[in-house]
């Protein structure tokens, strides 16, 4: 199994100007991915078409990040969120994602649409990657994973509380900073 490969702890780039763009179903299972997610993930498109988009979730990725990501789009709602994502030969690559629902002629949800680009790196060490550090940690602190998660995420709905803002204000305040 791919996650049961060791990660490497040598990160992954690309460039300012290219999009990473993938499509799935309604369960999260990939229809699509172009050629600049084959090349950072080093999957090949037969690897991963069909399988969960969570083959590439890094295991030092808060599982409380997700049930926000899942819980807004359920909501019929876009979301934009920092992701580190785990390559198949173990590397990983911070992402900032922006997922939306995809939608038929009848406004029906049929998929997810997401667009990947590269995160601000200052962002990233200043403020996502303690977050995160401290979500997990919460996480980590219980044996049953489904309660862990849970309370990681009381703490990011505690955190965002105190800062007065919804989760995409907290987001983009770090864009435009």
């Amino acid at each position: 199994m791919e996650r049961e490969r060791p990660l490497t702890g040598n990160e992954v780039v690309f460039e300012d100007h290219e999009l990473i763009v993938s499509k799935t179903n309604l369960k999260g299972h990939l229809t699509y991915c172009n050629d600049i997610f084959l090349r950072v993930s080093g999957y090949t498109e037969a690897e991963l078409l069909g399988q969960p988009h969570s083959i590439i979730r890094h295991p030092d990725m808060p599982r409380c990040i997700f049930k926000l990501l899942w819980d807004t789009l359920g909501d019929g709602r876009e979301i934009f969120a920092y992701v580190n994502n785990r390559a198949k030969n173990g590397d990983n690559y911070w992402v900032l994602a922006h997922v939306t629902p995809s939608r038929d002629r009848n406004g029906t949800i049929v998929g997810y649409h997401s667009t990947r680009r590269v995160p601000d790196r200052q962002i990233l060490n200043d403020e996502i990657i303690p977050l995160y550090e401290t979500l997990l940690a919460e996480e980590q602190k219980h044996a049953d994973r489904k309660a862990g998660m849970h309370s990681a995420f009381s703490l990011l709905e505690s955190t965002l509380e105190r800062s007065g803002m919804p989760y995409d204000e907290f987001i983009w305040r770090m864009q435009a900073a």
